[in-house]
């Protein structure tokens, strides 16, 4: 039997097919070789425009596919958080350590405040980036009305970003975010979902019932999952807690309000 091998995200590659991969790449090879003298001999038959030299070379062996590649879980997430913001349209948005490429690209049309615990240095209108570690936020209570913390909760605790080892640091980083979001606030909130397990030290997998549960004292607005399968459903919106029973490593993004006014 051969040994399985997690990859980034969460999907099973056995040694052989990784040792596939590694073949078509060297076979790659020599079609790129092959390829660039075809290129540069219909390029002497014509006028230079470019010098082509094969030092130059930058080879990108395995992009010719049928379709283009791509994370579903944050492709879908991220579109999911964007649309509801683009529908409740905050006055401005707190987002703790979710994704840069949301972040930027939201600020276009809402001003966002992202805290992480390795700021990135980005410079653009509308954004502002700080420093902040999840379980000691600095916000007073009840002040935040519009908060996202996106795929990062799984992670706190588990000292894969330099954070202190602590198997609770995922309910006292929720602890947090429930004590700074206001009243009649919005929060955007999305983990790993499937069968509950932690997959040391990349991240945990949490249940529905889990979820529900940590956010009792919030309302559930909406939950939408992205499955295992997205490749052929990508989102399922409404979704229930049989649904995320089928996943190994789903997405859930859950969309609370906190009760009162």
């Amino acid at each position: 039997m051969f040994d399985i091998i997690k990859t980034k995200f969460g999907k099973n590659k056995t040694i052989i097919e990784i040792y596939r991969r590694i073949k078509h790449h060297s076979i790659s090879e020599r079609q790129f070789r092959e390829e660039f003298n075809q290129f540069l001999a219909l390029s002497n038959s014509k006028e230079q425009r470019f010098l082509i030299r094969w030092s130059d070379r930058y080879p990108c062996l395995n992009e010719k596919t049928q379709f283009t590649d791509f994370d579903h879980h944050y492709i879908y997430h991220l579109a999911w958080a964007a649309r509801i913001l683009s529908r409740i349209r905050p006055e401005y948005h707190v987002d703790i350590s979710s994704s840069l490429h949301f972040c930027t690209i939201v600020s276009a049309f809402v001003p966002i405040k992202f805290y992480d615990y390795r700021p990135a240095e980005i410079v653009l209108p509308n954004l502002t980036i700080n420093h902040v570690d999840l379980i000691s936020l600095p916000f007073e209570d009840n002040s935040i009305k519009s908060l996202s913390c996106m795929h990062t909760v799984e992670h706190i605790g588990l000292g894969r970003y330099g954070d202190h080892l602590d198997p609770d640091g995922d309910i006292k980083a929720i602890s947090e975010l429930k004590r700074i979001l206001a009243p009649g606030g919005n929060l955007l909130f999305v983990v790993p979902v499937g069968k509950p397990r932690i997959m040391f030290n990349a991240h945990r997998i949490y249940s529905f019932n889990q979820v529900i549960t940590y956010f009792s004292d919030l309302d559930l607005i909406n939950f939408t999952l992205i499955p295992d399968d997205a490749v052929k459903k990508a989102v399922i919106n409404n979704a229930t807690s049989e649904d995320v029973e089928r996943q190994q490593y789903g997405c859930g993004c859950f969309w609370f309000v906190k009760r009162g006014k």
